[in-house]
C-alpha cells in the first residue's frame, strides 16, 4: 500500500475525535447487541484476512462523526492473540445520554429482560444524573443516562 495515493479523496479540514474501538469474541452478537440496545445502526461491516470488523454509528449526517468500531480477529491472525480480549468495566464506559428518565427505565428494562442489566436505574449525584448500566455480549459497560448534562453543555458552548 502506498503512503503516496490516499485511498478516500475526502479528508477532515482539521483533527476530529472519530471512534471508539473493541475487540469482541462475536461479532454478529455484539453487532445484534448494539443495533437491538442502543440507537447505534450498522454502518460497515468488513471482512478481510485479519478477521471482521465494523462500524456502528449514530443515524444521520454529521460534521463531527463518531462511530464504535468492533472488530473480531481470527485466530492464526490476531495480532493480540497472546492478550485476553479486555472490557470497558466497571466503571470504564460507553455512554449514551437519552432523552429522559422514562427512556432509561425503559432500557434498563429491556436490559433485564434481556439478563444484561449490570446496574439498576438510580439518580446519582450531579453531573451524572438517572443513569443505568449494561453488559454488551463481550462484558463492556454501556452507560444509558437522563439529565447528565454533556448535550446541554455542549449545545451552550457551541451556540456562545
Amino acid at each position: 500500500m502506498s503512503t503516496e495515493n490516499p485511498t478516500y479523496d475526502l479528508h477532515p479540514t482539521e483533527a476530529r475525535w472519530t471512534h471508539v474501538a473493541l475487540r469482541v469474541g462475536d461479532m454478529d452478537a455484539t453487532i445484534d447487541w448494539y443495533t437491538t440496545m442502543t440507537p447505534l445502526e450498522l454502518i460497515d461491516r468488513r471482512e478481510d484476512d485479519m478477521g471482521y470488523g465494523a462500524w456502528l454509528g449514530m443515524p444521520g449526517e454529521t460534521n463531527n462523526p463518531f462511530i464504535l468500531v468492533v472488530a473480531q480477529f481470527f485466530p492464526a491472525t490476531d495480532p493480540f492473540k497472546d492478550a485476553p480480549i479486555e472490557v470497558l468495566a466497571p466503571f470504564a464506559h460507553l455512554g449514551m445520554e437519552l432523552p429522559s428518565k422514562e427512556a432509561v427505565d425503559e432500557i434498563a428494562a429491556r436490559g433485564e429482560a434481556a439478563g444484561c442489566l449490570a446496574m439498576p436505574a438510580r439518580m446519582m449525584p450531579p453531573p451524572i444524573g438517572y443513569i443505568c448500566m449494561l453488559r454488551d455480549p463481550d462484558g463492556n459497560m454501556v452507560e444509558f443516562s437522563w439529565d447528565q448534562g454533556v448535550y446541554a453543555t455542549l449545545q451552550d458552548r457551541w451556540q456562545s
